[in-house]
Parts: structure tokens; sequence; C-alpha cells
């Protein structure tokens, strides 16, 4: 795993050639139990590196679609799966807890939901007030610059601008950490402002 812009945060990617973007998954190295967030496949060298890290204690899944291989993960490590409860009628996976909105996952770690994405209730985590980690909803296809899902595959538009626009009011964001897309380690609440201007304000 690669480590990020903090010495307790690590990633790994997968090219996705149909879309030209990485997919990234994050994991969060803590002393009481390590954090995964939307867990990819690992080659055995990551798999090598999260064992000597302690494992993983909870998998969060922002949406069903990054489930990914959460399952798998979780049946080697052990790990909870927790999940959006907006989609706790129909989630792929049993969860051992659904988030809701300004849920604490573990300490230093809240959620968001943003409505309007392709699933009810996506999540976004808010890491110790300054790393944000996004789903589906918030993406990064152009190094630098922030943007949305799609039109068409929206379930409502203005939702969507909503829930970037409460984004863009977390006081002290620096890094925008995307699923998919490229990484935001600096400037990251200044990107959210210019997005919710391109999106009309």
């Amino acid at each position: 795993m690669k480590r990020l812009h903090r010495d307790d945060l690590y990633g790994w990617s997968v090219f996705d050639e149909s879309r030209n973007i990485d997919f990234h998954s994050v994991l969060w190295h803590r002393t009481s139990g390590n954090v995964v967030i939307d867990p990819l496949p690992m080659s055995d060298h990551d798999h090598a590196h999260l064992d000597a890290l302690g494992g993983a204690r909870w998998i969060v899944i922002t949406n069903s679609d990054h489930v990914r291989d959460a399952a798998n993960l979780a049946l080697t490590t052990g790990a909870d799966i927790v999940g959006p409860k907006g989609e706790s009628a129909t989630f792929p996976l049993q969860c051992r807890h659904w988030l809701a909105d300004e849920a604490e996952v573990v300490p230093g770690l809240e959620t968001l939901e943003l409505q309007g994405s392709k699933t009810p209730g996506e999540l976004a985590l808010v890491l110790e007030e300054t790393t944000l980690v996004t789903g589906d909803l918030v993406r990064c296809h152009q190094a630098g610059r922030l943007c949305l899902l799609p039109d068409k595959v929206l379930a409502n538009k203005a939702e969507a601008i909503e829930s970037v626009r409460r984004l863009r009011c977390l006081p002290r964001i620096e890094a925008v950490l995307v699923g998919d897309g490229w990484p935001l380690f600096r400037g990251g609440g200044d990107a959210l402002r210019q997005l919710v201007a391109e999106l009309g304000g």
C-alpha cells in the first residue's frame, strides 16, 4: 500500500480502463483497530502490508457500488462491515451496523449522508476534520479539479448539488480522497468551493 498525506493513512488503487481513472481504497492505521474504506482486491504484497499493520477491525462501505472486495477482506481479517443506512433494505452484504448522517464510525471518523447520488444515503467520511473521503458522488477525473457523477446516473441533481454545498461548508478540509479519480492532498477545501461555483453557487 502507498502512504498518503498522513503517516497513518495508506491507499491502494486499480486502474479502470473503461473510464481511464483509478479506483481507490483507504486504510486508516489506528492503535485501537484499523479502518478500511471501500476495499478493492489486494495484491499479495498489500495483504502482507495490511497484516504487518495489524489487519482490519472495521470496513466502511460508502455505497453499494463500492462493495468491491469487502466480503473477502472481512473473511480474512475478521473485520466488521458497516454500510449506509439509506441502503439497509437492499444492501448486498450483511452489515454489523448501519451508518446514518453524523454518525461516528470510530472516534475521529464521522459520516455525512449525501443525497441525490445514484444510491440513497451515500456516505462521505470526515477524518479528524481535515480529510474528506468520498465514494461515488464527488470525483476527480482531471487532476486538481473535482466533479460530480454524470447527470444521467444522478437520482436527483438538485439534491446532489445541495450535498456538495454542505461539504463546501466543512471549515478545515485540506485533503479530499475520492473513490474514483485523482486524490487531492492539498487545497481540498478550495476545490470543493470551486466545484460548487461551477455548479451554480
